[in-house]
Formats: structure tokens, sequence, C-alpha cells
């Protein structure tokens, strides 16, 4: 889906996705960065739909190597 112009002006456009990723730690968000379509910058969404997130590795007492 393209990013709407009129939302790219509203939105804080970044320079990394790690500059963006750390602003979304300091306010608490849980918020995925993404490089714009229409300005070629990050930004940061709330969006989910259709992006996977790595599962979480489970180590047990099992697997644990000495």
């Amino acid at each position: 889906m393209r990013t709407r112009l009129s939302i790219c002006r509203r939105k804080v456009a970044y320079s990394s996705p790690g500059q963006a990723l750390a602003a979304a730690a300091v306010a608490g968000l849980d918020l995925r960065a993404y490089r714009c379509d229409r300005c070629a910058r990050i930004h940061l969404t709330s969006r989910r739909k259709g992006k996977r997130t790595p599962r979480p590795v489970v180590v047990t007492a099992g697997q644990l190597q000495s």
C-alpha cells in the first residue's frame, strides 16, 4: 500500500531505521520503522497486518550445552 502524500508530510521523518526505533523506544511505543515510498526517508507505523514478527527463541534446560 502506498503512503499518501498528505500522511507523509505529517509524519516525522528519520534518516535511519535505528534512529526511528530509538525514538519509539524512548516514547515507550511498539512501532515498526519503514522506508517511505514518497520521500525515501524512514517513518514509524503501528500497522502490523501482513508483517511477520520473528518468533521468540525458547531454550529449554535439555538444549543448553556447557
